[in-house]
């Protein structure tokens, strides 16, 4: 019998796997028909890797990133002068 708690105790997670079949057979299968059309010289659509991570990729990321701040923290700025000057003028014209 345990002690009333008024704080909730969590039970922890359950682990719910659910495996996934695995052909060994049909991958070697798969493997050496890849490697006898490659050895043929047989290219089939899709096969052909094209990078898509370029020389200077991260470089202007970042740059465009640090762009993108300082037009945001311009752009707050002006919006917080603003509103000082018309809290201003409803101060002293008021």
């Amino acid at each position: 019998m345990g002690i009333p708690s008024f704080f909730k105790q969590y039970r922890p997670r359950e682990f719910n796997f659910i495996p996934r079949y695995w052909d060994p057979d049909k991958e070697k299968r798969e493997e050496r028909v890849r490697r006898i059309r490659h050895e043929l010289g047989i290219v089939e659509e899709g096969e052909t890797y094209v990078p898509t991570i370029q020389k200077g990729t991260m470089t202007n990321y970042f740059r465009q990133k640090n762009k993108r701040v300082q037009r945001y923290t311009f752009i707050r700025l002006v919006v917080i002068v603003l509103v000082l000057i018309l809290i201003s003028y409803f101060w002293f014209y008021f």
